[in-house]
C-alpha cells in the first residue's frame, strides 16, 4: 500500500460526502400562461444546510421561479413540497403550478411514451413567485451520511429542516418582505401544519396555506384494529368510486346529492351500529348491511363476512372483482390489474402505477435540458429514505399535526387556510378532512379563515384538465384575500 493512500474505513463507520457550497444555475424562459406570454427566471441548485459549527451536513436541492421585471417584495412567494414521507416535489411541481406540465390522457390515464411537457395555462406562476422544495431523502437532496440523515427523516426534524430551508431562502434572495404561502400535497400538509407553527414561532409568519389532499390526522387515515373512524370516514369515498364505475345496484343522483345522503349514513346509522360492536341487534345490523351493499356495490356476503367494515386495499380488490380489475388507492376511478385476480389486497396501485414513468421521465430530461441542472445523481422520487420514518409519538399513537395548525392561527389570526380534496381519493378521503377541519376547536372567526372545496378527481385532482383549472381559479383568489 503506498504510503499516502487513504485509510480504510471501519465497517461501522458510515460512509461521508464531502459537500461544499453550489453556485445554482439560473436560466431563463417564456411561457403562455393564463393567456399571455410570460417572461420567468429558474434557480436551481442545492442549498447547503448547516450545524451549529457551521459545517454542511445536508443539501436541500429546489427548483425557484421567479417573474421578471418585477420588484420581488411586490410578488407573492409560495413554497411547495410533496408528501410521502420520500416524495420530492414533482408532482405539484410538473402537474399544476409550475409553467410546464405533463399532459396525462382521459381522466388522468397513463399517456403512451415518449413523454413531454407543455406549457401550463395554469400555472400558479401568474400571481406568485414558486420555490419547489425536495427534502432531505428525496430528489437530488443528501445529508452528509446515514447516520444524519436519520434526525431528518422523522416527523420534527423534517419540519425543523424544511423551516431552515425556508429562513435560508428568504435571507439569501431578500425576500422576508414579500406575502409568503406554503402548498403541501399529502404528507406534505402534515409538513406544512407543523411548519406554520414551528415558524411563527420563530417570528415568521404566512399569509395562508394551501392543503392538497390534507392528511393532518393519521388517526382518521389508518385502519387499525382499535378504530372504527376510518371506516365511517372512508364510506363517502367507496360510494363515490362505485358510483363513478356503475358499480352500484340501482341508478343514482348526481354525486354530491348521493354522496350527502351516504355521509348521512356514515355518521349517523353506521357509525351508531359500528359503536355498539357486538351489542348491536340483528336487525340493526341487517339494515347496515342493505344500505352498505346499496351505497358501495359491494357484495353482501362479503360484507357480512368482512363485519361491516371494509378496510381500504380490500375495497381496491373487490370492487370490480367480477371484471377482474382492481381500483386505484390514489385515484379510484383509475383501474388496473393483479397478476392473482383471486387475492384479497391489490398487489400495485394502478393509479400511481399511471404516475411513475411520465412524471419520472419527463422530469429527468426536463431538469437536464431545459434547466441546465446537469449532475448523475440519481433522482430519488421514492426509495431515497433508507431507514423507517420516525414519527414522533409514543408506541400505539398516531400522529396529527392538526393541532400545530390550530396552534398557528391562534399565534397569526390573519394566516388564511384552503384545503383542495378530491371526490376519487382513497389515500386522503375528503370526509375524512372534514372531519379533521371540523375537530380543530377554533372560534368562529377563525374558522372562516378555513375554506374547503372537492372535485370530482382523486389525491392528484390536477391530472384532470377541468379540475385542474378548477384548482387554478379557487387558489388564485384565495392567495388574492390573503
Amino acid at each position: 500500500m503506498a504510503d499516502d493512500a487513504s485509510p480504510t474505513p471501519k465497517p461501522d463507520e458510515p460512509k461521508k460526502l464531502e459537500f461544499t457550497v453550489e453556485t445554482p444555475v439560473v436560466t431563463s424562459h417564456t411561457a403562455k400562461i393564463g393567456g399571455k406570454e410570460l417572461k420567468y427566471s429558474v434557480t436551481t441548485g442545492r442549498m447547503p444546510i448547516k450545524n451549529d459549527l457551521g459545517e454542511i451536513e445536508a443539501q436541500v436541492f429546489f427548483m425557484a421561479y421567479t417573474l421578471d421585471g418585477v420588484a420581488p417584495e411586490k410578488r407573492n412567494l409560495m413554497f411547495s413540497f410533496n408528501g410521502g414521507p420520500g416524495s420530492p416535489s414533482l408532482w405539484l411541481h410538473l402537474g399544476a403550478l409550475g409553467p410546464k406540465r405533463i399532459p396525462m390522457a382521459n381522466d388522468g390515464e397513463q399517456p403512451a411514451p415518449p413523454y413531454h411537457l407543455v406549457d401550463n395555462e395554469s400555472s400558479w406562476l401568474e400571481f406568485t413567485d414558486l420555490v419547489f422544495i425536495d427534502p432531505v431523502g428525496t430528489g437530488y437532496s443528501q445529508a452528509k451520511d446515514e447516520k444524519i440523515a436519520e434526525k431528518y427523516w422523522s416527523v420534527s426534524g423534517d419540519i425543523e429542516s424544511v423551516s431552515e430551508f425556508i429562513r435560508l431562502y428568504l435571507t439569501k434572495y431578500s425576500r422576508f418582505s414579500s406575502p409568503l404561502f406554503l402548498v403541501g400535497e399529502s404528507y406534505g400538509t402534515t409538513r406544512a401544519a407543523g411548519i406554520s407553527k414551528y415558524m411563527v414561532e420563530r417570528g415568521i409568519a404566512f399569509n395562508g396555506l394551501v392543503l392538497v389532499s390534507s392528511a393532518m390526522n393519521f388517526l382518521s387515515l389508518d385502519f387499525i384494529q382499535s378504530s372504527d373512524l376510518p371506516h365511517v370516514l372512508f364510506l363517502p369515498t367507496y360510494a363515490a368510486t362505485a358510483w363513478y364505475h356503475n358499480a352500484l345496484p340501482r341508478k343514482r343522483p348526481s354525486l354530491p346529492a348521493f354522496l350527502k345522503e351516504v355521509e348521512r349514513f356514515a355518521s349517523g346509522e353506521y357509525a351508531n351500529v359500528l359503536l355498539k360492536g357486538d351489542l348491536a341487534t340483528g336487525r340493526e345490523k341487517k339494515e347496515v348491511l342493505e344500505k352498505l351493499h346499496r351505497y358501495t356495490g359491494l357484495d353482501k356476503e362479503f360484507l357480512e363476512r368482512s363485519r361491516l367494515k371494509v378496510a381500504i386495499m380490500q375495497f381496491c380488490k373487490e370492487l370490480l372483482r367480477k371484471q377482474r380489475r382492481t381500483v386505484g388507492r390514489l385515484d379510484s376511478r383509475i383501474t388496473g390489474y393483479d397478476a392473482d385476480p383471486t387475492g384479497h389486497q391489490i398487489e400495485h396501485d394502478p393509479s400511481m402505477s399511471a404516475l411513475m414513468p411520465p412524471y419520472t421521465m419527463a422530469f429527468n430530461d426536463y431538469v437536464r435540458r431545459t434547466l441546465k441542472y446537469e449532475t448523475e445523481l440519481k433522482y430519488h422520487v421514492f426509495h431515497g429514505i433508507t431507514k423507517p420514518w420516525t414519527w414522533d409519538v409514543p408506541k400505539d399513537e398516531m400522529t396529527d399535526t392538526s393541532h400545530a395548525l390550530r396552534d398557528a392561527m391562534l399565534r397569526n389570526p390573519h394566516m388564511r387556510v384552503f384545503v383542495a380534496s378530491g371526490y376519487y381519493d382513497l389515500a386522503t378521503p375528503y370526509y375524512a378532512t372534514a372531519y379533521t377541519l371540523s375537530h380543530l376547536g377554533l372560534e368562529p372567526d377563525l374558522r372562516a379563515k378555513i375554506e374547503t372545496e372537492e372535485y370530482e378527481a382523486g389525491h392528484m385532482m390536477y391530472t384532470h384538465v377541468g379540475c385542474l383549472q378548477n384548482l387554478y381559479e379557487d387558489v388564485k383568489q384565495f392567495v388574492a384575500k390573503a
